[in-house]
């Protein structure tokens, strides 16, 4: 692995994000799914992103995990997630994640509307 590999994989994460609840919007790539429902997935902040071109840094790569499978999910669907966020690297086959959603609920993106 090279040098900038390296630093790519362990881009510092944000410590006062830790414990915060948020809303984040990103596009989604199941991990974990039965059937049609998904319990982990990486929420990523481009389209194609561990997909079509290499991952981003770490530090851009949320590990969402959800106690109640979530329906209907697919492979980048633009989406906000709402849930509880902590400091934990994961190393997935898609990339590294620098964060872990604790999620409690999803909603398809939508742009707020302009006044």
């Amino acid at each position: 692995m090279g040098p900038a590999k390296v630093l790519w994989d362990s881009a510092p994460t944000e410590a006062s994000l830790a414990g915060m609840r948020v809303r984040l919007p990103g596009f989604a790539i199941p991990l974990e799914a039965r059937a049609d429902k998904v319990t982990e997935f990486l929420l990523v902040p481009y389209f194609g992103a561990c997909i079509h071109s290499p991952p981003p840094p770490a530090n851009q790569i949320v590990h969402a995990i959800s106690a109640k499978p979530l329906k209907g999910m697919r492979s980048m669907d633009a989406i906000w997630v709402h849930g509880t966020l902590s400091l934990h690297r994961a190393n997935t086959p898609w990339g590294k994640a620098g964060y872990r959603l604790a999620v409690d609920r999803i909603a398809p993106y939508e742009e707020a509307k302009k006044k």
